[in-house]
Formats: C-alpha cells, structure tokens, sequence
C-alpha cells in the first residue's frame, strides 16, 4: 500500500514551482518508486497486490490544490498503467480514492482558515467524515486475492458519496430530513 501525502492549499498563482515540486516528490514520485522496487519483486513471485492511496481530489478539481489536485490525479494514472503492465504477470494494481478524514493534515489545513468541518459533512450524502478503518477495510478487500482477485486498474470512492453527489447545497441538506 502506497499511502503518502503532503497538501498545499494555495491558489495556483500562489504556489511556486519549488513547493509544486515538493508534493508531486512526495504525493506521486514516491509511490512510484516504490510500487516500482516491491512490484519488481512480487513480478518475480508471479502474483502481489499493490494499492495506492489517491484522493477525492483526484477525481475531482478543488479549488486551491492545484499540486495536490495534480499528484493524486497523477496516482490514478499510474495506477492503471501499472495495472496494464503488470495484470497478466499476475500483479494487480488498484486505488482507493478517500474522501476527507480527520487526520493532523486534516488539522493542519483547516488550522489556516480554509474550510471547516461543516464544509465537509455538508457536502458527503453520509454526512460524516471517513474513519481510518473505512479506508483500511477497502484496502484489505483489495488486497485479498480471494475476495478481488479479478479486480485490477481499479479507483475507488471511498467516500460516503462525495463524488456520486451532484446536488446543490440546500438540496443535499434537504435529503437528511
């Protein structure tokens, strides 16, 4: 499991090139060489797992993330490419795309004013942020050979259907009743 990430909330004029560089080094380089040493490995044992942590805001534009926006698109695309070079030599290749959990990132960015918890909960038709063990339990189904041994080049929503919902805000509220 590839599960790295920094963010930068700044507008795209804001963000320098050093601090784009930086997340994309962390967000995309990284999982990349790592599915690349451990992928060369379990392509010597013929079978193996990987899966890599993106994010909503890889299927997604938000405002003020353009590095982060970048890197977590830039995931998926390598995903299913490795997925394509490495599905029939027995290796899958997934991703799981998390909506927002409360992490110390999580902490971090709101610190700086840019949103809030109702800013999120508002938005995710679940009305709750994710937990760690909504994210690992996908992860591990992934993982199971057994339960998605034909699952391969997939990107899923982990989300409490964030991306799935379209409506406008006083619809969504609306829903809850």
């Amino acid at each position: 499991m590839n599960n790295a990430g920094i963010s930068n909330i700044a507008s795209a004029l804001e963000t320098t090139a050093d601090i784009y560089r930086q997340v994309l080094e962390v967000n995309l380089v990284a999982p990349f060489l790592l599915a690349k040493a451990f992928g060369q490995i379990m392509l010597d044992a013929g079978s193996g797992s990987i899966v890599n942590v993106s994010s909503v805001a890889g299927l997604q534009g938000i405002a003020d993330r353009s590095a982060y926006n970048a890197s977590k698109h830039g995931l998926i695309g390598l995903t299913r490419t490795l997925a394509v070079e490495w599905g029939a030599r027995g290796v899958r290749v997934n991703a799981v795309c998390p909506g927002w959990v409360k992490t110390e990132m999580d902490h971090k960015d709101q610190a700086g004013g840019s949103y809030t918890d109702l800013d999120i909960t508002d938005h995710v038709p679940m009305a709750r942020f994710a937990r760690p063990e909504d994210i690992a339990q996908a992860i591990v189904w992934l993982c199971d050979s057994s339960k998605s041994g034909f699952v391969n080049g997939v990107v899923l929503p982990v989300d409490g259907g964030w991306t799935a919902d379209g409506s406008w805000q006083s619809l969504r509220l609306k829903q809850r009743g």
